[in-house]
């Protein structure tokens, strides 16, 4: 929905999202997308972001994520039709609902747990290109009439929900799962 230009500093891929040379590369926006009756995200003993019925999404940001990947990310979930119809079938956007998300950052969606014991993170984008990222993101959301709320970039957060379904989704924005 947003361009990419702009005179932002905000990374770019060459061409258009979701090509052929991110299918190579492991390493991807990911999303944890949960949906929810409610959510909250408290830093400091005060809320700071709450919902009703939306999606909860816990948001990983890779050290080579792009504009595009934000794009990308941001369009599927929004027009993901997991919420019920008059049939009880699973056939509807969260924009038709009239759902709210609560978006948090999430760095250790890329915790490799592969060796050793403790995880590693180095696949995580470092703060410095992640916030861009993740405004940018909580932006696109915007820019469908989705209402956004938010928790605190590189706070310590408690997360509330009550999973509704319980429906939960991984995604990425290269489509490796």
């Amino acid at each position: 929905m947003l361009s990419s230009s702009g005179g932002d500093s905000l990374p770019e891929a060459g061409g258009s999202a979701c090509v052929a040379p991110f299918l190579d590369d492991p390493l991807t926006m990911r999303a944890i997308l949960q949906r929810v009756s409610s959510a909250s995200v408290r830093v400091d003993d005060q809320i700071v972001g709450q919902i009703a019925e939306g999606f909860l999404v816990l948001l990983g940001i890779a050290a080579d994520d792009t504009v595009d990947d934000v794009t990308y990310l941001a369009g599927k979930i929004c027009g993901l039709r997991v919420f019920e119809d008059d049939e009880g079938k699973m056939n509807r956007s969260i924009d038709e609902t009239g759902g709210a998300m609560l978006i948090v950052s999430q760095f250790t969606l890329y915790g490799d747990c592969r060796k050793g014991r403790r995880p590693s993170f180095i696949e995580a984008a470092r703060p410095e290109v992640a916030l861009p990222l993740y405004e940018r993101f909580l932006d696109e959301v915007r820019g469908y009439g989705i209402h956004v709320e938010t928790g605190r970039f590189q706070a310590h957060m408690e997360v509330s929900l009550v999973n509704d379904g319980p429906v939960t989704m991984m995604l990425d924005s290269r489509k490796a799962f």
